[in-house]
């Protein structure tokens, strides 16, 4: 890793705003889907439509895809936690309620924090960013309290699903830092991930007897486009791009935005309350990434590419 990439530079955090955005924005897109398309299957959709594009991307480019580079089954093996990812979200979804499952799912960049501690070099916490982790997931758990003031055995076993989601989702990042998987192009790691899923998505579907699709209007038509075009194939490439060259632990500091842009987006398209506990989520969230991010003093900076003593 470069000593200009230890910190994330405008580029990057311009990238991620619009990163977030976009996946807050398709949480409001999965609902209005649902009305016609069961979750699963929406997913599956997703990948299978995302995958052809990438496949083309990649033609296009003329970007090798069967060379022997040894990232099979590293890609297989993250392509499957993909997949285990968002079986276990939409499963889960079942049991408990959304507000709730965020608060479980954003456990993540922690899971991300200490899988880069141990097994991608040069990544080392300081205890400030570890504290602006803490005061991001604070500012997730103060936008969605209301949602932790009850719960029943059935949500429980919700909860627990959202939070292996979470664990796999860290772990599929750190998977592809610390793997051959870093190394090689973003489309490469993004076919891996959707054909993958493109498999394992409908036999989920399959497995839960999901009713499938009931029902095509033009906005669940344009929900699933802007699902499959811009989320899976645009914003996923870039999200693995910046992987490739940036801290992932620095980076999953921005995803505690996500939610919080679902919130305004339910807010403003489908006219969901927004609240003050919405508004002292941002600033904590705010505050969170700025401590991550921080920039790091040159004795600092020093130390971190030394590595640690032997």
């Amino acid at each position: 890793m470069t000593h200009e990439n230890q910190m994330l530079d405008l580029t990057a955090m311009g990238i991620l705003l619009i990163l977030c955005a976009s996946w807050g924005l398709q949480q409001v897109a999965i609902k209005v889907a649902n009305h016609g398309v069961s979750p699963l299957l929406q997913s599956s959709i997703r990948s299978m439509g995302a995958m052809i594009l990438i496949w083309i991307w990649m033609m296009v480019r003329r970007e090798p895809m069967l060379e022997r580079d040894g990232t099979l089954w590293w890609g297989i093996a993250a392509g499957l936690l993909f997949a285990g990812e968002f079986v276990l979200i939409y499963w889960g979804l079942e049991y408990t309620n959304a507000s709730r499952a965020v608060i479980f799912l954003y456990m993540s960049p922690f899971v991300v924090a200490l899988g880069a501690q141990l097994f991608i070099p040069g990544e080392q916490l300081r205890m400030i960013q570890v504290a602006g982790l803490c005061c991001a997931f604070v500012g997730i758990v103060v936008a969605f309290s209301e949602s932790l003031t009850y719960h029943t055995h059935r949500m429980l076993i919700g909860d627990s699903m959202l939070a292996v989601a979470a664990i796999l989702w860290g772990a599929t990042t750190v998977l592809i830092k610390a793997s051959p998987l870093g190394k090689i192009k973003p489309s490469k790691t993004l076919i891996y991930q959707l054909s993958v899923s493109a498999v394992v998505l409908p036999l989920g579907s399959l497995a839960k007897g999901e009713a499938g699709i009931v029902r095509l209007t033009p906005l669940i038509v344009g929900s699933l486009v802007y699902q499959t075009v811009w989320v899976a194939f645009i914003t996923y490439l870039a999200w693995f791009w910046l992987i490739r060259n940036y801290p992932p632990s620095r980076l999953s500091s921005f995803t505690f935005l996500t939610p919080l842009f679902g919130v305004l987006a339910g807010g403003l398209l489908l006219n969901e309350p927004i609240t003050r506990a919405l508004l002292l989520a941002l600033v904590l969230v705010g505050t969170g990434i700025y401590l991550v991010n921080r920039p790091v003093a040159h004795r600092d900076l020093k130390n971190l590419t030394r590595g640690p003593v032997k």
